[in-house]
């Protein structure tokens, strides 16, 4: 499926492996999951991996659309599901720390 950046330094980190360091021990999860992403035709494929835990987050943000898929213990991804004029598309809003 395909996916943007909604964030400057998370697209960085995934195109040039930038800032690292700042996400210890998750960087592999973090190109594991965006390849997931990559591969899967919908959203369904991400539910179907029960792995990652792919859900819709609660309260303010799960109005906003946004949904999380588990790295690992610690860490999260945070996607949305859009469209434009090319289709549906996941945004991938920010690795967030969930500990």
């Amino acid at each position: 499926m395909r996916f943007k950046f909604k964030n400057k330094k998370i697209e960085a980190l995934y195109t040039e492996e930038k800032n690292a360091h700042k996400y210890p021990n998750v960087i592999d999860d973090f190109f594991d999951a965006m390849s997931v992403i990559d591969a899967a035709k919908d959203e369904r494929d991400l539910y179907a991996l029960k792995g990652f835990h792919y859900e819709k987050l609660q309260g303010k943000r799960g109005k906003r659309g946004e949904r999380s898929l588990r790295l690992n213990k610690q860490w999260r991804l945070i996607v949305s599901i859009e469209a434009d004029d090319e289709g549906i598309y996941f945004q991938i809003i920010d690795i967030e720390d969930y500990h």
